[in-house]
């Protein structure tokens, strides 16, 4: 580690590949999905929301890929590696804002991120096996650890595999919301607000174990977005609890 093969004296960028493979195989899947539904919105609108959540989502990405290290330099080599800095947490939750905000703007009022759900969640796992093979290259190792199942990385510390815990919990999260998704009798927009809480939700405690170098009170950057995203989707959260806790008492 990290996997960085050669061909024909030329270094691989094996992260690079797959993150393009990743976009690639998403798009076709949500495509695959589409056909097999009758989308409630319209294919114009559904155009307009796609580019709504690319430019929120690359937006996203990059603030909170400069707030996960923030600098007072501006100078153009700063800016230039800040277009460079990004993360997966930024351009999910900025694209759910860019959504947001081109539906606003069309007038549309259904619930459209069902049809991403699994296609992101395939999307990431791709993207994060290229994190994986990276190494220590990506941001996406955790601190170091004796416990039986820490990785030699690249910089030969014994760190916990980030990339490779995610890769499990994504593997659990399509299965179990690919499950839902076959009921076709769930709440529409349920299936992405179930996605977003979950995947946020697991970052927020991954973090923790994470060589982070900047925090306010006492938590990343990610971490405080992951509480943004849980105000956001407050009332879910608390009719999820409200659920279970009635089926609990009953």
């Amino acid at each position: 580690m990290p996997f960085q093969p050669k061909i024909s004296g030329l270094t691989v960028n094996v992260h690079l590949i797959l993150e393009y493979l990743a976009f690639f195989i998403a798009y076709r899947y949500y495509a695959h999905l589409r056909k097999q539904v009758q989308d409630p919105i319209t294919s114009p609108n559904r155009l307009s929301i796609i580019l709504g959540a690319a430019l929120g989502a690359l937006l996203g990405s990059r603030v909170m890929g400069f707030l996960e290290n923030p600098v007072a330099d501006f100078s153009a080599m700063t800016v230039l590696n800040l277009y460079n800095v990004k993360t997966i947490m930024g351009g999910l939750f900025g694209g759910l804002i860019g959504v947001e905000v081109t539906k606003k703007v069309i007038g549309e009022s259904q619930s459209s991120g069902d049809l991403f759900t699994l296609p992101l969640i395939a999307g990431i796992f791709i993207g994060r096996i290229g994190c994986f093979l990276s190494g220590t290259n990506e941001f996406t190792y955790g601190t170091t650890t004796s416990f039986l199942i820490g990785m030699y990385l690249g910089d030969g510390l014994q760190r916990h595999p980030i990339a490779l815990y995610e890769l499990v919990f994504l593997a659990v999260l399509f299965f179990l919301l690919r499950r839902i998704y076959d009921r076709h009798d769930i709440e529409n927009g349920l299936l992405f607000r179930i996605f977003m809480i979950s995947y946020f939700g697991f970052r927020f405690l991954i973090e923790f174990i994470k060589p982070n170098v900047f925090y306010f009170i006492g938590l990343s950057s990610i971490q405080w977005l992951c509480i943004v995203c849980f105000l956001y989707y407050r009332k879910t959260i608390v009719k999820f609890v409200y659920a279970n806790a009635k089926v609990y008492v009953l």
